[in-house]
């Protein structure tokens, strides 16, 4: 009789053949697009709780950052380890456990005394939950789509409009009626609905088999040794079984421990250990990726985008505030960003499954077009004028947002988007970490909440000028493939 274990085991994995592109993959994006709300749709509607927050405690622009910030950070450099984890166990167990996470983050967070503590609850902590959710979600994502994989992810990233639009009011309501700490003991039991988006993420058959093909491709070439007894690692091949005579005195030598002719043998078997060693941890970390040069570049675009990408959010509602624009007017200012967000993402993703044109040219144009947006800001006083901004500022958002995930599968192949998602992460940490502190210690210097646009704006210019710098990488790299095979051609030819 098969154990409890195994039967849950094969009641939870999805045939390929009925889920991929349809079927149960719809459950999984809509998982993506609660994930993507409940994470990156909250810290977008923080700009609410910033001003209660800086007001409460008395502290500067820079000091309140950092709470956004610490989080942002966190969600990326976790990232990594989100990945590894869910090779380890399993993309649903590791997504419940970090609902669990961020719901106490938020909780314990209502009863901070100083800012010190936000930084460590709603900052780290629920930063840390956060990774441990959406990373595993978009990897499995990306196993469940492969024809609609643009138009998937620009789907379940609108998540993050909506739940911004539905938020950033509910949170001013919330405040004006509990205080902030209430509003976030409430907020803190909205995040256990991370959890039931885990339970949806049924295990995918082709994404098993994609997570093991090394591990299985080192067995067959006889790398693996965890079947074979300890005792016989070490062993020399016995002779006699093999129908070979030998004396008693090659018998002794053999037995012998230090004999020379050992040697070899515990050579051979230390290497196909640590060949072993190797395959489990690419299995579960494939740091190899760090040796890839276009990898790298995106990696460095993820930088200096990330300096740019959560500063707008987190300041337009303090911005709109010191130009004497009214709470609740302020706050449907990221309501009229979200949903010409959700229009972009949805819009241009579409685009995108069109194969008009190649995805990291459309991903260069809507990024250099987001910067120039951003450095229009500080022009718009009035309401009206900031609307009109918030409008211009979420669509274009909303058009990078919408395929940079997929122009990241597209460089480093979908069998290697776990490990690749999670090392991207870890290097656009850092622009996670310094883009809201920067932009608030420019605010502090000049006091005047415009400065902090105009480093992100400068920000995402600089990271476009990387998707140049891949666009050629990527042509070189076609007319070398294009060249390669024009001489093989030959070759065939002259051969015939």
């Amino acid at each position: 009789m098969d154990s409890p274990v195994k039967a849950q085991s094969r009641r939870s994995v999805v045939s390929p053949s009925e889920a991929l592109d349809g079927g149960y993959a719809w459950f999984v994006l809509l998982s993506c697009f609660l994930v993507f709300g409940l994470t990156f749709g909250v810290v977008k509607a923080f700009g609410v709780f910033y001003v209660e927050i800086h007001r409460y405690f008395g502290t500067t622009a820079t000091g309140t950052s950092w709470i956004t910030s610490i989080a942002v950070a966190t969600i990326h450099v976790v990232a990594p380890l989100a990945s590894a984890l869910s090779a380890r166990y399993s993309h649903r167990s590791v997504v419940i456990m970090g609902g669990l996470i961020c719901s106490l983050g938020i909780m314990l967070g209502a009863f901070a005394r100083n800012i010190t503590e936000l930084y460590l609850t709603v900052g780290f902590l629920n930063g840390f939950g956060y990774a441990l959710t959406w990373t595993p979600t978009v990897t499995m994502l990306g196993f469940y789509f492969e024809k609609r994989r643009p138009m998937a992810n620009a789907l379940s990233s609108s998540g993050e409009c909506i739940l911004t639009f539905v938020l950033t009011p509910l949170f001013q309501l919330l405040i004006d009626s509990f205080s902030w700490r209430g509003a976030l003991l409430i907020l803190g039991g909205l995040q256990l609905n991370l959890c039931v988006c885990g339970m949806l993420l049924r295990p995918l058959k082709a994404s098993r088999d994609v997570g093991h093909a090394s591990e299985v491709k080192a067995e067959e070439e006889g790398l693996s040794m965890e079947l074979v007894p300890e005792e016989d690692q070490l062993k020399p091949m016995n002779q006699e079984e093999e129908g070979v005579e030998i004396s008693a005195d090659e018998r002794t030598a053999n037995a012998c421990p230090e004999d020379p002719e050992e040697k070899p043998s515990l050579t051979k078997d230390s290497a196909a250990q640590r060949a072993e060693l190797k395959t489990k941890i690419i299995r579960y970390v494939d740091y190899t990726l760090i040796t890839n040069a276009r990898f790298m570049v995106y990696s460095m675009f993820g930088v200096f985008a990330a300096l740019g990408f959560f500063a707008p959010a987190l300041f337009l509602v303090p911005y709109a505030r010191s130009k004497g624009v009214e709470e609740y007017q302020a706050a449907a200012l990221m309501s009229i960003s979200a949903m010409l967000d959700l229009f972009g993402r949805v819009f241009f993703g579409w685009v995108a499954n069109l194969r008009l044109v190649e995805t990291v040219q459309q991903l260069t144009v809507t990024v250099t077009l987001l910067g120039t947006v951003i450095l229009l800001c500080p022009l718009a006083s009035s309401f009206t004028q900031l609307a009109v901004f918030s409008a211009a500022y979420g669509l274009v958002y909303g058009a990078t947002v919408a395929i940079h995930i997929t122009v990241l599968a597209e460089i480093v192949s979908i069998q290697r988007l776990g490990s690749a998602l999670g090392f991207f992460m870890l290097i656009r940490s850092s622009g996670g970490l310094l883009g809201p502190p920067i932009a608030g210690f420019f605010i502090d210097k000049m006091s005047d909440y415009g400065t902090g646009f105009l480093m992100a704006g400068v920000a995402l210019i600089v990271s476009a000028l990387f998707l140049l710098l891949l666009r050629q990488m990527s042509r070189r790299d076609q007319n070398t493939d294009a060249k390669n095979h024009d001489m093989n051609k030959e070759l065939e030819q002259d051969v015939t």
